[in-house]
């Protein structure tokens, strides 16, 4: 009788909730991610300011020291966040220059930054809002002009690749990514004309604008 009570008692209440804690124990990795996940969802809706490292931890179930393990604070976290969204962003603007021709390339840029707003919104209303934290990407104004620039670097590339004149590039850059951007913000909220109509509009503009 006794042996069976030492058996059974391997399956208490409190045994079993110990193996379920060891079963979902994240790695060091996935526990980044998860906070990484949280904090872009809540700085998208609360902003820098509205959101609270209390708050984030209390979401992921941990304690906030945690939290200051991976990023040294809300601060950290917030740059690590607008990092990735910028290098997303710039990254699906990079894969989507296929065409030849320089109409059709900023077409396609045009596309990628309006697919990014739709796909990744949570990220594009990070991105848009003024940072609050001097050592990061900074505000608005300065983000814009430095995915601008990046295309820019993209759209020169083509172009002389192309046999098209590159210094064209930058106006088209400032223009296209500049009009995007803002119409975007607008697009968001409205959802009308469809995105395709919404490009070709932009495109056009930029396109015998310049």
């Amino acid at each position: 009788m006794i042996d069976a009570v030492a058996t059974d008692s391997s399956s208490t209440p409190g045994n079993e909730k110990q193996r379920r804690t060891r079963r979902t124990r994240m790695t060091g990795a996935e526990r980044r991610q998860q906070l990484l996940e949280i904090g872009r969802t809540l700085f998208a809706a609360k902003g820098f300011e509205g959101t609270s490292v209390e708050e984030i931890a209390a979401k992921a179930g941990v304690s906030k020291p945690v939290v200051y393990e991976h990023f040294g604070g809300k601060e950290g976290l917030y740059a690590v966040v607008v990092d990735r969204e910028m290098r997303r962003l710039l990254d699906m603007v990079t894969g989507s220059l296929t065409a030849g021709h320089p109409r059709e390339l900023c077409e396609q840029a045009a596309f990628a930054l309006l697919d990014y707003i739709e796909e990744y919104t949570d990220g594009f209303r990070i991105l848009v809002r003024d940072s609050p934290i001097p050592q990061s990407t900074g505000s608005f104004a300065s983000l814009i002009s430095d995915i601008a620039t990046q295309v820019e670097d993209i759209l020169g590339r083509e172009f002389k690749s192309r046999g098209f004149d590159p210094k064209l590039a930058p106006l088209y850059a400032q223009a296209l990514v500049g009009m995007v951007a803002l119409t975007g913000q607008w697009w968001l909220d409205v959802r009308r004309p469809k995105k395709a109509e919404v490009a070709a509009h932009l495109v056009n503009l930029a396109w015998h604008g310049l």
